[in-house]
């Protein structure tokens, strides 16, 4: 008898080729062979999420950004922001004399100069770099959870591909089991040429429907590689459990979780940012005023002469009040209100959307387990027992394995979706508030 519940995923499978008939299940055996390496080291979900986070391309070049927000803000806290100009002169003058000859003198002179913001520019630019900062901070946490929520779903997709390849091979090796006494009493007369082509060609469906299950769990250990940027020649197998327990949240909780997520922080540290934007644009209006000092000894005829300057320069804005600039800045902040305000509205309905789906999925999950399987489970049975005693013919089996297999697959198909949608679930709400710290570097 073979069993009808899924077997865990971290059980290493080991299949015999004595067990295998014909070369349609020897080409599966193949593609089982070159789709999961048995020697390399299982790879959790823990491990490929820190693998992620340690070598994602995106997620680096977020936190490489750092350096600059950095910069912007050390430079938008200082004192001023004009730097002081110093300036010197050196000068040859030749001094005339009445009744005398010229006079040739030679001196130097020191100046120094500030410019000041008069409309509050400083302190906007300061409001803009921490703004900056503050939403480059919420974008890489936010980016860590996009990361993390696609190494879930491509991870969740190659266990829920794995179980499908076995669940392929235990059908197959049932298929095979049931041709084999076929053909058996085909030989012996008890049954016709007919029952013994349609259980080859039930075989045959068998190994093809493995064939195309391989395949598949091969594209998606690919993809799942490509976003661990996984440096060796095949991926390992990926255990751990399908299902997981309920983790204890409400529907209120997470409503409420996602009302601070990190992506509306980031949305909104870049809102605030782009009204600092607006007002340092126009504060340029006000025209800068330019404090200058000059002190000049010079030389005299009869003496030396000290001079100071105080010198006060304003230009007069009369042509240019930047316009373009309280124009662009302007539209920055009412295309970041309007994003912020997308965002909102849309976590406000795919929370409560994906919560609906997962009570669905969790009740049909439910279903599948406590009332249909079982009832396969027995059907499977006797049917087998009744195939050995010529109780049944071929057609009758093969009507209730293709039920029994039609109902392994529902039950799959509703375990992985239910897992992504719980995962869609958590990630569209932010849950949890926390994530655990950023891994450091620790090759595998």
């Amino acid at each position: 008898m073979v069993s009808l519940l899924l077997p865990s995923i971290a059980r290493t499978r080991r299949y015999r080729l004595s067990s295998v008939a014909g070369t349609p299940a020897l080409l599966a055996l193949l593609i089982t062979a070159f789709a999961g390496p048995a020697h390399a080291d299982p790879l959790s979900l823990d491990e490929a999420l820190s693998l992620a986070e340690q070598r994602g391309s995106v997620l680096q070049a977020k936190q490489a950004a750092t350096t600059t927000v950095q910069g912007e803000l050390q430079e938008a806290r200082a004192p001023l922001w004009n730097n002081p100009q110093l300036g010197g002169e050196y000068r040859w003058r030749q001094l005339s004399q009445a009744g005398a000859p010229s006079a040739r003198k030679q001196d130097a002179a020191l100046s120094i100069a500030q410019t000041f913001e008069t409309g509050g520019q400083q302190s906007a630019r300061r409001g803009a770099a921490e703004a900056n900062a503050d939403g480059l901070m919420a974008s890489i946490e936010q980016t860590r959870r996009d990361l993390r929520a696609e190494v879930e779903r491509q991870f969740v997709q190659v266990q829920a591909l794995q179980l499908r390849v076995q669940m392929e091979q235990e059908a197959l090796e049932l298929l095979q089991r049931a041709a084999s006494l076929v053909r058996r009493r085909v030989l012996a007369g008890e049954d016709s040429r007919l029952d013994g082509n349609l259980a080859r060609v039930e075989a045959e469906r068998g190994s093809n429907q493995l064939a195309r299950a391989q395949e598949d769990l091969s594209q998606a250990r690919s993809a799942l590689a490509v976003l661990l940027q996984w440096d060796r020649p095949a991926l390992p197998e990926a255990v751990g459990e399908l299902d997981r327990m309920h983790p204890g949240y409400t529907l209120d909780g997470l409503m409420a979780t996602a009302a601070g997520q990190s992506r509306l922080q980031a949305l909104e540290a870049q809102e605030r940012g782009a009204d600092y934007r607006l007002k340092l644009e126009r504060g340029m209006r006000y025209p800068e005023v330019t404090v200058g000092l000059n002190y000049s000894p010079e030389k005299g005829i009869d003496g030396r002469d000290r001079i100071t300057t105080l010198a006060i320069s304003v230009p007069l804005p009369l042509f240019r009040r930047n316009q373009a600039g309280i124009g662009r800045a302007s539209t920055e902040l009412t295309q970041s209100r309007i994003e912020r305000e997308a965002a909102r509205r849309e976590i406000q309905t795919a929370v409560p959307t994906l919560w609906q789906r997962l009570q669905s999925l969790r009740a049909r999950v439910g279903r599948l387990r406590g009332d249909v399987m079982p009832a396969l489970d027995e059907n499977q049975t006797l049917s087998l027992k009744a195939l050995r005693e010529g109780e049944i013919g071929l057609t009758q089996f093969l009507l209730v394995r293709r039920q029994v297999l039609d109902g392994q697959r529902d039950l799959l198909d509703a375990r992985t979706e239910l897992r992504l949608t719980q995962s869609s679930l958590e990630h569209a709400a932010g849950w949890p508030a926390q994530l655990p710290a950023a891994p450091s570097e620790q090759p595998r």
